[in-house]
């Protein structure tokens, strides 16, 4: 299903601007990337994308990414952001219905209470296909299309005991709560690092994939704990704030950071030697995947027949980043 030579032309136009701030306040935006009032869209119709939040590099991917390959399969799209929050979510799936979208590609803003609005879209008769997180439930999306985050979160751990030395004591920064990927990944690293017993862990805070909210944490998980010598971070974001308060300190040298996306940033304090390493989550791959699901259903009525499907993460340190080729783009 995967079209390498495009998903390749795709990931180097990932600064592509669709018009995203003009969701930043709850609000739809379409017309703003091509979908105009009334829904009836291009050859193919209109195909609603809602992300996260675009100002995190990640999601602004998922969201051009999909964007452009609907654009490039005939569709108008039109592109909202929820910033987490399942009302304004509700607010732009109510706008897709009216909008008469023709598929809704969604990252949902929280396991359970994204699932009355997925339900409201299928009871329009409009596909819902989900990307990089699940819903707690199963039968009413068309798709559920995740980073394997159990493999990724050993992946990472794994190098990170390496680069520990096997021994010291470290903190945790956790993600958002209400994000089944955030538990799914801290089950990962406890699951490897807990073999260790030279390995103590000292505290975890919960930052909710934000940078600043990471640089705060840490912060005061420093003042807690001064003698830690490494931390291990659910998101890149939430490392490279880790990072800043690090430095701010002067202490980032002697301790071990660790992420999790592959994002541009990560990429760079890799190679500036301050984030020893991170796990690539390939997200432009499973957008790319969702939108051709859905003009395949759009066409033929017809539905995978797996569901849940999830994608491997691939390990990036300092010996393998130079083949980071684009944003979320491995070239190995």
């Amino acid at each position: 299903m995967m079209r390498k030579k495009s998903l390749l032309a795709l990931a180097a136009a990932g600064a592509l601007v669709l018009g995203l701030a003009g969701c930043a306040a709850g609000g739809d935006n379409s017309g703003d990337a091509g979908g105009d009032a009334t829904g009836d869209g291009g050859e193919g119709g209109l195909i609603t994308i809602i992300v996260n939040d675009p100002a995190n590099p990640y999601w602004k991917t998922e969201g051009d990414v999909a964007s452009s390959v609907a654009e490039e399969l005939g569709y108008e799209t039109t592109v909202g952001a929820h910033k987490g929050d399942a009302n304004t979510e509700n607010t732009l799936i109510d706008t897709a219905i009216s909008n008469n979208s023709a598929a809704i590609i969604l990252d949902p803003a929280n396991a359970d209470g994204s699932i009355a609005a997925v339900k409201k879209a299928d009871a329009a008769g409009i596909p819902v296909f989900l990307v990089n997180a699940e819903i707690n439930e199963t039968g009413i999306a068309k798709a559920q299309l995740v980073s394997n985050n159990a493999q990724g979160a050993a992946l990472g751990a794994q190098e990170w005991v390496k680069q520990m030395g096997e021994a010291g004591e470290y903190v945790e920064l956790f993600g958002a709560p209400s994000d089944n990927n955030a538990q799914t990944r801290s089950n990962g690293f406890t699951t490897v690092i807990s073999q260790y017993p030279d390995l103590v862990k000292l505290g975890e805070e919960v930052a909710d994939w934000d940078r600043t909210k990471g640089h705060d944490k840490m912060q005061s998980l420093l003042q807690s704990n001064p003698t830690l010598t490494g931390l291990i971070a659910g998101n890149d974001e939430m490392a490279l704030g880790a990072i800043a308060a690090l430095k701010e300190a002067g202490k980032l040298e002697g301790v071990v950071v660790g992420g999790f996306d592959g994002a541009p940033d990560a990429v760079e304090a890799i190679k500036a030697g301050e984030l020893a390493y991170t796990v690539l989550q390939p997200v432009a791959v499973y957008a790319e995947e969702a939108v051709r699901l859905a003009d395949e259903f759009i066409r033929t009525g017809e539905a995978p027949e797996t569901e849940k499907q999830s994608f491997d993460c691939i390990l990036i340190t300092a010996e393998n980043v130079d083949k980071m080729t684009a944003p979320f783009t491995y070239s190995g």
